[in-house]
């Protein structure tokens, strides 16, 4: 019964799941073009709010948004499985992708997502049209173009995100005096058996993984693994902008090092090149990017047969997703119970505020590689880049297709013109 209940939703969710190009803020366009927009399931202030509890949690931040909106529907166990259905096609694709590069069967290069990022880039302005409307005062515009400023001068550092929404909030909460519309809320149960298991799983996997490499198991990789992704599950902000980089850095550069080299013999170590194909290639799927967990789980155990590689993809995938899961669904009904308070509705104008200053950074930020050339000699490249983005924004604003169908139209495209 719960399922029937349900299964317009689930639906829905999986088709997201198979046409959600362009990251957490491409995502974000998606999500209230079908979740708000077309379905109803929720409001577009409530999708902002969860949006802006998302944005301060470490972890998946579209993977979160979209287990919230689950939440609200249908409690915890529509969560749970809006998260499975939404993870599952990314990871599975991304398991995949780690066979095939193990095996050096296959060049990707392929004109099929050549106009996915002018595309993504389109849902981003048409979240950032949709997301303006809570620009009403001085305050919440000169977070706004603050926070623009430092997004774009500062794009590549991996704590500027985090900062900018600290910004937002304290920033509001000292000057801001009028309050948006209250979120209908109720009053929510904290499960504090969330936080223990965190918690427990948190400790646990660090001793098991440190015993693992002190006494040199013979099998310590699935167990060092887990802990890995664990810890950038749990501790990760700024989503896969700043995973990336430090999955780089965990497995690529740090077994390089003399240290590691003389003392730890058995640590995970991922091929450069295998690493940057994998990065390449999750930015061109739909899904969460934090798929590519998926991808390294399965090189790192590449070198056993078939069911240990597809048992490091599961691990990996698993371990990663689980902690920001525990968090979300613990700290949300905290922020909910909190919605009574004037405090907090002075944070959440700040904080969106902020995210709105982030987006409009961030589309300048990807299109400006593309604007150079245009306005000094117009490439066809940069005609059909721009022609992309602005009728991916025009079909998104003026009519009611699908973003499911816009996206297939542009993948159709890239077949086309490739």
């Amino acid at each position: 019964m719960f399922l029937l209940r349900h299964i317009r939703f689930l639906k829905a969710v999986l088709i997201h799941s198979l046409s959600a190009f362009g990251g957490p803020q491409g995502h974000l366009g998606m999500m209230i073009k079908t979740f708000v927009e077309k379905r109803k399931d929720l409001s577009h202030q409530e999708l902002l709010d969860i949006n802006a509890f998302c944005q301060i949690m470490p972890g998946a931040t579209s993977t979160q948004t979209l287990t919230l909106i689950g939440y609200k529907r249908g409690g915890p166990k529509l969560a749970l499985l809006t998260l499975l259905i939404w993870m599952i096609p990314a990871v599975t694709l991304m398991s995949a992708f780690s066979f095939i590069v193990s095996s050096n069967a296959s060049n990707f290069k392929t004109s099929l997502f050549s106009f996915i990022q002018p595309m993504a880039i389109g849902f981003l302005v048409f979240a950032a049209t949709r997301t303006f409307r809570l620009i009403k005062t001085t305050i919440s515009t000169v977070i706004m173009v603050l926070s623009c400023l430092a997004t774009f001068f500062l794009f590549n550092s991996p704590w500027i995100f985090p900062a900018i929404l600290f910004f937002g909030a304290i920033v509001s909460i000292l000057f801001e005096k009028k309050i948006v519309d209250e979120i209908p809320w109720k009053k929510r149960k904290i499960s504090w058996g969330i936080a223990v298991a965190f918690v427990f799983v948190f400790i646990s996997s660090g001793f098991i993984s440190e015993t693992a490499r002190k006494q040199q198991w013979k099998e310590r990789t699935p167990y060092n693994l887990f802990e890995n992704m664990y810890r950038f599950g749990s501790m990760v902000f700024g989503g896969a902008d700043v995973l990336i980089p430090i999955m780089y850095e965990q497995f690529v550069v740090r077994p390089e090092t003399d240290r590691i080299k003389q003392n730890n013999q058995n640590v995970i170590k991922i091929n450069r090149d295998d690493f940057l194909t994998g990065a390449g290639i999750v930015r061109a799927i739909p899904g969460p990017a934090f798929s590519i967990s998926a991808f390294i789980g399965g090189l790192a155990m590449s070198n056993r047969d078939t069911f240990y590689q597809v048992l490091g993809c599961i691990i990996a995938a698993f371990a990663i997703f689980l902690p920001s899961s525990f968090l979300v669904l613990f700290f949300y009904p905290i922020w909910e119970n909190l919605h009574r308070f004037k405090v907090l509705q002075q944070i959440m104008m700040g904080i969106n505020s902020a995210v709105v200053g982030i987006m409009i950074a961030s589309i300048i930020y990807l299109t400006k590689d593309t604007i150079l050339p245009f306005i000094g000699e117009p490439a066809i490249s940069s005609i059909l880049f721009f022609s992309v983005l602005f009728s991916t924004f025009s079909l998104l604003i003026f009519t009611k297709i699908p973003a499911p169908f816009i996206t297939i139209g542009c993948l159709l495209l890239g077949l086309l013109v490739g």
